[in-house]
């Protein structure tokens, strides 16, 4: 079946309405009808500032890049996604086509 991925990219400890982003996105998916998405902790990674950031010893808490994902129909990923620019917090996120199911 066809269906959509969409992919969030945000700072850990960036806040949204005094809620974590990552969260945020989760939630607001959920309450959409998506049934199923996922936050991923980087272990390192740079973004558009340029700034590199790793998971060490010396690593400020709260300073990895997270990715919220979400595979769903291409209808429901328009309405995440208007649903995040009504809010206007600056994300960058990729979409693409892919093929899903359960074997």
């Amino acid at each position: 079946m066809k269906y959509v991925a969409l992919k969030f990219y945000v700072n850990e400890k960036q806040r949204l309405h005094g809620r974590l982003v990552y969260e945020w996105l989760l939630e607001e998916a959920q309450k959409l009808g998506v049934q199923g998405g996922s936050a991923y902790r980087a272990v390192a990674g740079f973004g558009r500032h340029g700034k590199m950031h790793e998971e060490t010893f010396f690593e400020l808490a709260g300073e990895m890049p997270v990715q919220v994902e979400f595979v769903v129909e291409p209808a429901l990923a328009d309405k995440i996604s208007d649903v995040v620019r009504q809010h206007n917090p600056g994300l960058f996120y990729v979409r693409h086509d892919v093929e899903a199911g359960v074997i």
